[in-house]
């Protein structure tokens, strides 16, 4: 899926939100992994990472020639900054209707809108793909993420008390969230 848009940031600088293409590979797994070093409400620890380069080039551009899935790049000054996906469960007629949603930002972003004009837009490209469900799970200590979801229409729908086992503080309540897409 292709997409494109350009907001200003609250500092005056201006960030691209664009598809990723396997051009941006090395820039988006340098993003990946300095995100889930950053921050403990992401599923995994950079010394979990274990794809590739190569991997990542093919998984963009599955995502580029993908009519329901996209993976959304945050640019700034040339750097990529932070990433959000739509991932579809396509595969499967009974879940057709429904995706899910992720999204990771740099430390030194978080707070300058880049989260919201992320979700906005990957929301904006799971109705293109027609979708009519975006899920989402959410670690309930992560308020400003709570906020943002419920900001724009995310509902939760479960709570998981053990969702996550994190190695700094211990088990994590995982929030369920859904968006219903009209």
């Amino acid at each position: 899926m292709i997409f494109y848009r350009e907001i200003d940031l609250p500092d005056g600088r201006r960030c691209i939100l664009r598809n990723g293409t396997p051009s941006d590979a090395e820039q988006v797994m340098a993003n990946f992994i300095k995100t889930h070093a950053e921050s403990d409400f992401l599923t995994s620890y950079p010394d979990e990472i274990l794809f590739t380069v190569e991997y990542e080039r093919d998984y963009l551009k599955r995502k580029t020639e993908s009519v329901g899935e996209i993976e959304i790049l945050a640019e700034v000054g040339g750097r990529i900054v932070g990433t959000a996906g739509v991932d579809g469960y396509r595969a499967y007629r009974k879940l057709r209707h429904r995706c899910r949603f992720g999204i990771s930002i740099e430390k030194d972003f978080w707070g300058l809108g880049i989260g919201r004009a992320l979700t906005e837009s990957c929301i904006e490209c799971a109705r293109k793909a027609g979708y009519t469900q975006m899920e989402l799970e959410v670690v309930s200590d992560n308020k400003r993420a709570v906020s943002l979801y419920k900001s724009v229409g995310f509902q939760e729908m479960g709570r998981n008390p053990l969702g996550f086992n994190s190695d700094i503080n211990g088990m994590q309540e995982i929030i369920m969230m859904r968006l219903l897409i009209s």
